[in-house]
């Protein structure tokens, strides 16, 4: 007799494919919100990480294990988001610069970080986006000493606006020796300065000048 070997059952496994989420992250000095949401906006969870290199970590762990990460939002790239958004592009992934939290949910909910994470998450709607300069190379180098400069440029002009003021109502005597002096001259001349010691209007106006 021959016995019929009957085909096993074929089942079939769903598989779960891993889902797209978005990440925003609501930037501070201290600390970093960031929130997932998914690729139709609703909500995921939310977390709060600390703005250190060990938070910057956690931050890449956090995202990754919510899904595959097609975009992360953040704010003040220019500011306190400036760090976390080189760490990000450098593990890969795609940052955009978000705007403040919605105006009209502010006013409806109060500040809140865990919203404004949300809001930064939703970047699907497309407003308020750009890419972050990469604060790197030549060009952070240059703008760095660009700041650096004009900060120095502007120090440098308010103090010879205070010092001209000071001269133009000091006495006689001190206008007499710094009148014939004027620009880099003038700069010079008050470096050379040693005023004495003394409490007298005259002399505070010498030591004041005084480069």
């Amino acid at each position: 007799m021959t016995l019929a070997i009957s085909e096993p059952p074929q089942f079939s496994i769903a598989v779960e494919s891993p889902r797209t989420i978005l990440a925003g992250v609501d930037t501070h000095k201290d600390t970093h919100h960031v929130a997932i949401v998914d690729d139709h906006g609703q909500p995921i969870v939310d977390r709060e990480f600390l703005a250190v290199g060990s938070g910057y970590r956690k931050i890449i762990e956090f995202v990754h294990a919510c899904g595959i990460v097609d975009v992360v939002g953040v704010e003040g790239t220019g500011s306190y988001g400036a760090e976390l958004a080189r760490v990000l592009a450098n593990a890969g992934m795609r940052v955009l610069e978000v705007t403040r939290a919605n105006r009209a949910e502010r006013r409806l909910r109060g500040k809140s970080d865990p919203l404004d994470a949300h809001q930064a998450a939703l970047v699907l709607a497309g407003r308020g986006l750009s890419t972050p300069k990469q604060r790197d190379g030549d060009v952070e180098s240059m703008r760095v000493l660009l700041a650096v400069r004009s900060s120095a440029t502007k120090a440098r002009t308010a103090s010879i606006n205070q010092i001209h003021a000071l001269l133009v109502s000091a006495p006689e005597a001190i206008r007499q020796d710094f009148r014939r002096y004027d620009g880099n001259k003038l700069t010079i001349a008050l470096a050379r300065t040693r005023p004495t010691p003394g409490a007298t209007p005259a002399l505070i106006v010498r030591a004041s000048v005084s480069i």
